[in-house]
């Protein structure tokens, strides 16, 4: 197939060769605080929420779809989550699509689409002022605010 790059054109050359990539990059809103748990064999700390996220298009009616996403955060980088996001708090996801099945407490196999965190950045301000050590965090990372650098 010819690559002829207009719009619309699929290119088929994957410049990766035979490697595949699951990768997805999000930002949009919560739309519940996160629920915070832990493992019951490690105790590892668990967060999942779901963030509302608006469709680049809008429908026949002329309104934005909203697509609800959910994601799921591991160990520290979990509890910060828990710790400082709410509803309504606008975040940037980096991560991987997982989809699993489970039963579910009546025994009917469940199927479930989920974004694993490998990163959260928090994109606005907190809305309780009285601490602004907030921003991002993509593991143990964290984004440093210029009061804290000595020069």
């Amino acid at each position: 197939m010819k690559d002829e790059g207009g719009p619309g054109d699929i290119n088929l050359f994957i410049p990766w060769g035979d490697k595949m990539l699951n990768r997805i990059i999000l930002i949009g809103r919560l739309a519940q605080d996160p629920e915070l748990r832990y493992t019951q064999t490690e105790g590892v700390a668990v967060a999942t929420f779901s963030i509302a996220v608006e469709r680049p298009f809008s429908n026949q009616k002329g309104e934005k779809e909203v697509d609800f996403i959910r994601i799921v955060v591991w160990r520290k980088q979990a509890e910060t989550c828990a710790n400082y996001l709410s509803k309504g708090r606008m975040v940037a996801v980096e991560g991987r699509l997982q989809v699993r099945s489970y039963e579910d407490r009546d025994g009917i196999k469940r199927t479930i689409a989920e974004v694993v965190a490998s990163g959260v950045t928090f994109l606005d301000g907190r809305k309780d002022t009285t601490n602004d050590r907030d921003r991002s965090l993509s593991g143990d990372n964290f984004d440093v605010h210029d009061d804290d650098v000595p020069f």
